[in-house]
């Protein structure tokens, strides 16, 4: 697995979302990184991540998928073009669509494990297939739609 989490090579115009910008003070801060042909991420739930006492929030795990998604088809988009990560110009992406399927209730107090496969890449969309395990058990599946970020939401 690399060292460097795709978020880190984020320009700081880009790095505030909630799910994943490291600029971000009450952000998650998820970090993603390649582990050969799919991407990881670790994450262990905090205690207002709380859905039901004992699991975690739905919304918050779709949260995950989406950053974790969309860091994905950047970093697979930088890959395809054989260009570093973070290079200019800037590879950023955005949902475009977002579906997610609950298979079993997650658990709190255990790390929460994502994994990304890229599915499709195409012209500006990449499509990324992610899961997420709680104790090596897939717990949540999703699938998101990722698009360069659209020139009215460039900041640079």
């Amino acid at each position: 697995m690399t060292q460097d989490a795709f978020q880190d090579t984020y320009p700081d115009q880009y790095s505030h979302c909630y799910g994943c910008g490291r600029l971000n003070e009450e952000g998650l801060h998820l970090k993603s990184r390649w582990d050969g042909d799919e991407t990881v991420a670790i994450i262990e739930p905090r205690p207002y991540f709380t859905g039901i006492p004992e699991f975690v929030y739905g919304g918050l795990l779709a949260s995950l998928i989406d950053c974790h998604g969309t860091g994905t088809a950047s970093a697979a988009a930088y890959r395809a073009a054989g260009r570093p990560m973070g290079s200019e110009p800037y590879l950023r992406f955005v949902t475009a669509s977002l579906h997610v399927d609950f298979d079993n209730p997650t658990p709190m107090g255990v790390p929460l494990e994502l994994r990304g496969r890229i599915q499709e890449i195409k012209d500006r969309k990449v499509v990324v297939g992610v899961t997420i395990a709680a104790e090596n058990e897939v717990v949540v599946r999703g699938e998101v739609v990722a698009v360069q970020i659209p020139d009215e939401m460039k900041t640079d």
